[in-house]
């Protein structure tokens, strides 16, 4: 079916959604229509430019134009058939959409404000047709911008999405149609969050930087190239650091082909930014990330502005965030909207090709002090029972011990060839008791949900010296475990700072209940502008989500 007869079919079904009052219209623009569709076919230069909206797609966009058409007036027209103020403010809107990282050519603004000059000598048909289309293309486009293009559940993600009747958005539209405030309307939705406005300016400016930079590919080199040697694209780098905002402004160019002392800062602000060892030396990873082309860093931004259109928005609660390919933990007080976070630590994320921590949120309920570890069922199959095979002194080497039931007062059997066999069979199970080599360290952080996942510390604290810390079966570590509880706590001032530090070292087990739940928030962003420094951020894709979202979003294009 061609474009026009799609849209033929679109424009018609749109009319009949009006109601009665529209029925007649309905009829009488149907039958001129397919006239103009004929008429059009044969024309050998049609319009150029993107199709119309094809179709209302789904039910929750027929539902907002039922309500947006309560009867056969049209909403962007005058009786003239020109454009209203409205209409106008928002072609503007719709054409800039690439500002948010969203693509005009998905909601036909090329087409529609290329056929608006014409409507005053159309027919009204036509003019219902432009306009029953004009509402369609600005509906999806408030929907994308507020909800995002893609359901984060099709992509596992565990995050529970704003919920499609928590926004009338044919309510709004239509009060800001006879407000003329359909500009602020689209502003009201877009994520309230700071990293949200601050990244869509970062991505403004690597547009430009895309336009503008050289594509000069750094040489690979064979060694290391470290502060006094000798450099053949120092003047290359020189300019890319720069370009990046790595460089200070006013830094000499044309300095020679010497890798100085202003190159290698330059060089360390740029692995800061980028996930790597800061340490000043031109490696291999840092120039494989030097030489990613700009376009696929705009790119990783467009992906992190549609997956901050999945999250809980600020709603005057603390909050703790952790952003799993960043390796970072960030916690906000009760104005979440503050740029600042009141806490920022390290942590170690599930390995990428086997034990990935899920993108999910939920709510932290309660700590425990030097905790038991209960071993995972597979991490006591695929690991501990073949370690026991090997050497039957396995389990008091790691202060393990095998026990039968589910409580902390389980039953405590000897590790015998018997209960080793209960343990293959899944009636016994193993737990690692509490203290300085338990693998869970002296604290956990519980926010109950399906995955089992959780904070906790750990011994083993020398993974965090690492730029790349997926290291763990699938919940995180936190490197600064008495600073996290000391925020966790700080509604309960009875946990002073010293009393959180004698329950690490004292008493096995000890629960404590928060005075109120704390939403905890695992998300994935590969580009973001960190509330630390300001900067803007990027870090591999280390679980290749950026890839599915890329195609979920092509598939999205064919809707």
């Amino acid at each position: 079916m061609t474009p026009l007869r799609r849209l033929a079919r679109a424009a018609a079904f749109v009319l009949a959604t009006v109601g009665a009052a529209g029925a007649a219209a309905g009829a009488a623009f149907g039958a001129e229509v397919r006239a103009q569709v004929r008429a059009a076919e044969a024309i050998s230069a049609p319009v150029t430019g993107a199709a119309l909206p094809a179709t209302a797609a789904n039910a929750t966009e027929r539902a907002e134009l039922q309500r947006l058409y309560p009867n056969a007036n049209l909403l962007w027209l005058d009786a003239s058939g020109r454009t209203s103020d409205a209409a106008r403010d928002a072609i503007k809107l719709l054409a800039a959409a690439e500002n948010e990282g969203l693509d005009p050519a998905d909601y036909g603004i090329a087409t529609l404000s290329a056929r608006a000059p014409a409507l005053p000598d159309a027919s009204p048909a036509t003019r219902a047709e432009w306009d029953a289309a004009f509402s369609l293309a600005v509906l999806r486009y408030l929907r994308d911008l507020h909800f995002g293009r893609v359901d984060p559940k099709a992509l596992g993600f565990r995050v529970s999405p704003r919920r499609a009747d928590e926004q009338d958005l044919a309510a709004r539209l239509a009060g800001a149609i006879a407000q003329r405030r359909v500009t602020q309307l689209a502003a009201e939705l877009v994520p309230q969050i700071p990293q949200y406005a601050e990244l869509r300016d970062a991505l403004a400016r690597y547009r430009q930087l895309a336009h503008n930079m050289p594509a000069t590919v750094l040489a690979p080199q064979k060694t290391s190239v470290r502060p006094g040697d000798p450099y053949a694209d120092a003047d290359a780098l020189r300019l890319r650091l720069a370009q990046l905002g790595d460089l200070p402004a006013g830094t000499p160019q044309g300095a020679g082909p010497i890798y100085d002392a202003a190159l290698a800062e330059g060089v360390t602000r740029f692995q800061a930014r980028h996930g790597l060892a800061a340490d000043g030396v031109l490696g291999k990873a840092t120039l494989t990330a030097l030489n990613v082309p700009i376009a696929q860093r705009v790119r990783q931004i467009e992906f992190g502005l549609e997956r901050m259109r999945w999250l809980p928005q600020p709603d005057g609660q603390r909050i703790l965030a952790i952003n799993i390919p960043m390796f970072r933990l960030w916690a906000w007080g009760d104005d979440p909207r503050s740029v600042k976070p009141a806490l920022a630590i390290d942590v170690i994320v599930g390995r990428a090709l086997k034990t990935q921590t899920p993108v999910f949120s939920d709510k932290m309920r309660y700590l425990v002090f030097r905790p038991y570890w209960n071993v995972p069922r597979s991490i006591t199959r695929n690991e501990v029972l073949p370690a026991i095979a090997r050497d039957p002194g396995y389990l008091a080497k790691h202060d393990m011990e095998i026990v039968r039931g589910a409580s902390d007062n389980a039953q405590v059997l000897a590790p015998t060839p018997e209960s080793v066999a209960l343990l293959r069979d899944g009636t016994a199970r193993v737990r690692q008791r509490p203290g300085p080599n338990n693998s869970l360290g002296l604290v956990k952080f519980i926010f109950p949900n399906d995955a089992n996942i959780y904070l906790h510390s750990t011994p083993a604290q020398s993974l965090f010296e690492r730029s790349r810390r997926d290291f763990s079966h699938g919940c995180v570590r936190v490197e600064d475990p008495v600073a996290l509880a000391e925020w966790v706590l700080q509604d309960q001032p009875q946990w002073t700072r010293e009393r959180i530090v004698a329950a690490m070292q004292e008493t096995p087990n000890l629960r404590v209940n928060l005075s109120q739940p704390l939403p905890v928030l695992l998300y994935y962003v590969t580009a973001i502008v960190s509330p630390e420094d300001g900067r803007l951020h990027f870090s591999d894709d280390i679980y290749g989500h950026d890839k599915k979202l890329a195609r979920a979003l092509a598939a999205q294009r064919l809707r």
